[in-house]
């Protein structure tokens, strides 16, 4: 598997910043008539951005850097619908230059949205604007340092001519791997990671492969079912894990209405445990407000999220405890002592022996019993994704109980349940495609 894709499911989480004249138009999807001089923040802050996106526990940023609209909100060579033709800044800002800027500052990853849907530009509908759109993509890809992800849709409108453009999208995928090789490349077929199939951030169901089929589909309209979008296929062909899209508000761009519908902490953290929490990457979208801040009370709730997250997963109570790898052969129990399975390092990884009596047991002992209702489990990815079911008991006597159950693991499954207390615990993989790879056991009261 390509590292940057291993390092794409390192990056768990991450905010999305959609910040352009929709803005201060209050539209979702602009029109593409709109003045440039509309676009005029006054008081842009990409540093505060980060701050909070830090806050917040993300690991990187995606911003809209052209919508729509059309509009860009860098200046430019291939376009009149530019930072540089509005008033803010004098007609010399970039808020790209600003932002990454911000975000080397604040090792955060960064990442653009380029809509090739134009709804301002004269050639959008014609073949010339697929060459307009590789040269604005080999612009805005050489120009701000690396990338961890490319976030395209298949939003394909009519143009100023009332006419539809054919999207040269192989073309456009080769300029992204030749300019920025370790990024990963969103769409409803990747080929770097998937549409979750739904905009809620969720993933609806347990299953979770990462794998895809994406013959005979394409971007837009023409995408896989939305089922298949969530769950993937278990048989895919490609290595296209979901990535789970939702906005903290209940549209994508700021709009002063929706003060007070924004996203409580408690809301975030299940919408976490659904999509993180299922092996899938998580993109929180914060709309900058029409200052270029983020406002008050998604900070506000961003920052309490955080602390969740720390307080939630600070405590470990498998680390560093004594851990039994338990194969059943007929009579015979041989046992010894392991320690990739809670060594807190995602690259070491328990083979776990498929046998068809008694299955694949992980035993874990905490020596006195502790109370804990939360437990993540991780595969080494590396060497795909096998497992198919998973059960997980605690002993209580002589006997041993279950508590929880689920399908798929993949690189991270978070399964929570009533706060029991018990000493000692198990995890049994119950079915598997091949030899079970088991990264990370851990073990939380949150």
């Amino acid at each position: 598997m390509p590292r940057r894709v291993l390092a794409w499911h390192e990056t768990e989480f991450y905010l999305f910043f959609h910040f352009g004249p929709n803005t201060f138009s209050n539209l979702e999807w602009g029109h593409g008539t709109e003045t440039e001089d509309l676009f005029n923040p006054t008081d842009l802050d990409c540093e505060q951005w980060c701050r909070i996106a830090k806050q917040a526990g993300a690991k990187g940023v995606i911003i809209t850097a052209k919508h729509h609209d059309g509009f860009c909100l860098w200046p430019s060579k291939y376009s009149k619908h530019t930072v540089r033709e509005s008033k803010w800044r004098d007609g010399k800002g970039d808020v790209l230059r600003e932002l990454a800027d911000a975000c080397r500052r604040h090792n955060l990853k960064l990442g653009f949205y380029l809509s090739p849907w134009d709804r301002n530009h004269p050639q959008y509908g014609t073949p010339e604007y697929n060459d307009v759109y590789a040269n604005t993509l080999t612009e805005l890809l050489s120009s701000y340092g690396e990338l961890f992800e490319i976030w395209w849709d298949g939003a394909n409108g009519e143009g100023p001519n009332g006419k539809r453009q054919v999207y040269d999208f192989h073309r456009f995928e080769k300029i992204a791997a030749q300019l920025q090789p370790n990024a990963v490349i969103f769409s409803d077929i990747g080929p770097g990671c998937r549409w979750a199939g739904n905009e809620q951030g969720l993933i609806l169901t347990e299953t979770n492969w990462c794998t895809l089929d994406t013959a005979g589909f394409q971007r837009g309209a023409g995408g896989p079912p939305t089922d298949t979008l969530n769950q993937g296929n278990f048989n895919g062909a490609h290595w296209i894990p979901a990535e789970c899209d939702v906005s903290i508000r209940p549209g994508w761009f700021y709009h002063a209405e929706e003060d007070e519908k924004v996203k409580s902490a408690d809301q975030l953290f299940d919408i976490y445990l659904h999509s993180v929490g299922r092996g899938a990457n998580l993109i929180l979208n914060v709309p900058p407000d029409r200052r270029g801040r983020i406002h008050e009370r998604d900070s506000a709730s961003l920052v309490e999220f955080g602390m969740k997250l720390k307080e939630g997963f600070d405590n470990n109570l498998l680390r560093g405890r004594k851990r039994e790898l338990v194969h059943r052969i007929c009579l015979y129990t041989p046992r010894r002592i392991v320690g990739e399975v809670n060594d807190g390092d995602r690259n070491t990884a328990e083979a776990v022996s498929l046998d068809r009596v008694f299955g694949p047991v992980v035993n874990f002992d905490l020596r006195i019993k502790k109370r804990f209702n939360t437990i993540i489990l991780r595969e080494q990815i590396a060497e795909g994704q096998r497992v198919q079911s998973f059960k997980i008991e605690i002993k209580k006597g002589k006997k041993w109980h279950e508590i929880a159950s689920s399908t798929t693991i993949g690189s991270r499954k978070i399964i929570t349940f009533p706060t029991i207390k018990a000493r000692r615990l198990r995890v049994t993989i119950l079915k598997a495609r091949d030899m079970p790879l088991l990264s990370e056991v851990e073990l939380y009261k949150i």
